[in-house]
């Protein structure tokens, strides 16, 4: 049976559901209008402020607090690091902290008050000390030596620290401003409030973004200001690191003179200098007389007063060479610690002041890759004391490469930037043991070896010296089983043309820019890429092309009588 009645009418939705969305839309402008055009009157207190002296560095929390106040201030080890680099060494075992400048190294310990600058007594007004697994330095010695400037908030105790010779753009609200602008914690009016600025309150700007500028307040906050908030000042530089007219040291004074050292090799006893010769346009000798003896740092010197005094009569410069005798294990303990550098520091100082050196220099090689940071702590610490008895300080460097012994573990720019000069030994391309044959220092290769130094590592030319054989290798292949075997002999100049003129062999000019000879002896080929005063001349051409300091030759006793006049004319340029 079929049901009867009626049906309900259905309801109408569309209206309701549009009235609905307009509604919403309405509630949205409104909350957006809100957003964006009223400004948000909330406050907000900055995640720094749970700190009592929070740190600021370069318009950035650094993350880090501070301890203490005024001439009591300490702060992180870790913000020391970051503002100055190899400035700030800790060594955690003996809790040692050392500055190093150009003119100062200052040695501390935590929770001491005596310390030594320059090796001679310190005493610190406030110890370094360790809270809840922190280090803290003293603010006061890095204000001194770096010139590292602190500014407290009054009321807040928010430290800023500023580097020396660092550009500041300040600026100010007006004095006419009819109210306070606030400082928001982002570049809108949406942002809470971090702080009232008061008419006339002085900032300073760290950045601008979306038409609002990044500001410090007075007493340290950070925040955004409208641009139209406040007006522009001047740009102001904080003061310069170090005394006011103090002069920089100066390693070469021979104005108008480039560097041109030999070393003097000493092995057993030292040369006899009555038999030495005329070193013509030679300025400065290195005899090496100075070699690591074990890992405490003690130094055999075989260094003669006598040699010493010739030179200076001849007014040739001795700057005295100091190896570690190319052994790995006593050096990685020599370096280990500041008491043991210091140890080989004063003694190099000593024999300096004994012997009446001009400059010492400084030949490590076949160095653990780990020891680069403790071989750049021990040049930046011995070149200030070297300076401070008026020694110039050079360090030996090879060409670029990836033998980790002889080349990784020597951090280029970091030494440049501690010592005086750093010496090029642009020789052995091909070595005593290299598996072919081939040229001592080719001009391609040494031109290149120059040149990734200047480049890649920033050194700058006038820092650098170039060093050049005065030697080369005869090399000898044979053939067995079809395999080629190759051998190889040191000669010195002369003895290169003896050979020559005993064999009557004409050399002829290869393209490595050196004359080349060949010629077969008992079944075998020789092979001579000579060194001679036309590769001298061209190397010392490099030398003026790029601008270096000068040049250094490997070694006094290897050379033919005309190299000395020919490289000096050469490098020179004299008429």
């Amino acid at each position: 049976m079929a049901m009867t009645g009626r049906r309900r009418p259905r309801r109408r939705l569309g209206p309701i559901l549009t009235i609905l969305v307009v509604l919403a839309a309405v509630a949205a402008a409104v909350l957006y209008w809100r957003l964006t055009e009223l400004p948000n009157t909330a406050r907000e207190t900055p995640e720094y402020r749970v700190l009592a002296h929070p740190v600021m560095v370069d318009g950035e929390w650094s993350g880090e607090g501070a301890l203490g106040e005024g001439e009591g201030l300490l702060v992180p080890l870790e913000i020391a690091k970051t503002l100055l680099g190899d400035g700030v060494r800790y060594e955690e075992d003996s809790q040692s902290i050392i500055l190093t400048t150009e003119k100062a190294v200052l040695h501390f310990k935590t929770g001491e008050l005596d310390a030594t600058m320059n090796r001679k007594p310190f005493t610190l007004s406030f110890a370094a000390k360790e809270q809840d697994g922190k280090l803290y330095l003293p603010f006061a010695p890095l204000e001194q030596l770096f010139g590292i400037q602190a500014v407290t908030g009054a009321s807040s105790g928010i430290v800023s620290l500023r580097l020396p010779d660092q550009s500041i753009q300040t600026a100010k609200v007006p004095a006419s401003a009819k109210k306070a602008v606030k400082l928001r914690s982002g570049p809108n009016k949406s942002f809470p409030i971090v702080e009232d600025l008061a008419p006339g309150t002085d900032v300073t700007i760290w950045g601008e973004e979306e038409g609002w500028y990044k500001l410090q307040s007075a007493e340290g906050y950070l925040g955004y200001a409208a641009k139209s908030d406040v007006v522009l000042g001047e740009i102001e530089r904080t003061p310069a690191a170090g005394a006011e007219g103090e002069e920089p040291f100066v390693a070469w004074k021979v104005t108008g003179e480039r560097i041109n050292l030999t070393w003097e090799p000493v092995y057993s006893a030292n040369p006899d200098t009555s038999k030495i010769g005329e070193l013509t346009g030679v300025n400065v000798v290195s005899p090496t007389w100075f070699a690591l003896k074990d890992g405490s740092g003690q130094i055999i010197s075989k260094a003669d007063a006598g040699y010493s005094e010739w030179a200076r009569k001849k007014g040739i410069q001795v700057w005295g060479l100091f190896s570690n005798n190319f052994e790995p294990e006593p050096t990685t303990e020599a370096l280990a610690t500041y008491e043991r550098r210091i140890n080989m520091i004063q003694q190099l100082l000593a024999y300096a002041k004994t012997f009446k050196l001009n400059g010492i220099n400084l030949d490590f090689e076949n160095v653990e890759t780990s020891d680069k940071d403790n071989f750049v702590q021990f040049v930046r610490e011995l070149a200030p004391l070297a300076h401070e008895q008026n020694l110039a300080l050079s360090v030996d460097v090879t060409p670029k490469s990836s033998s980790e012994y002889w080349s990784l573990f020597l951090d280029r720019p970091r030494l440049a930037e501690a010592a005086d000069y750093l010496i090029l030994m642009a020789y052995d391309e091909h070595w005593a043991s290299s598996p072919v044959a081939g040229s001592v220092a080719s001009l391609s290769w040494t031109e290149q070896s120059i040149v990734r130094l200047l480049k890649e590592d920033g050194v700058p030319a006038s820092k650098l010296i170039l060093g050049m054989p005065l030697y080369t290798r005869m090399w000898t292949e044979t053939t067995e089983n079809g395999a080629t075997k190759v051998t190889s002999k040191t000669m010195s100049m002369n003895s290169v043309q003896e050979l020559l003129a005993s064999k009557k062999l004409v050399p002829q000019l290869s393209d490595t820019g050196q004359n080349y000879v060949e010629f077969k002896e008992d079944g075998a080929t020789k092979k001579i890429w000579i060194e001679d005063a036309t590769s001298i001349a061209k190397r010392a051409e490099l030398v003026k092309k790029y601008d270096l300091a000068g040049a250094a030759t490997w070694r006094r006793g290897f050379e033919s009588t005309d190299i000395w006049a020919a490289l000096d004319q050469a490098l020179q340029s004299r008429p």
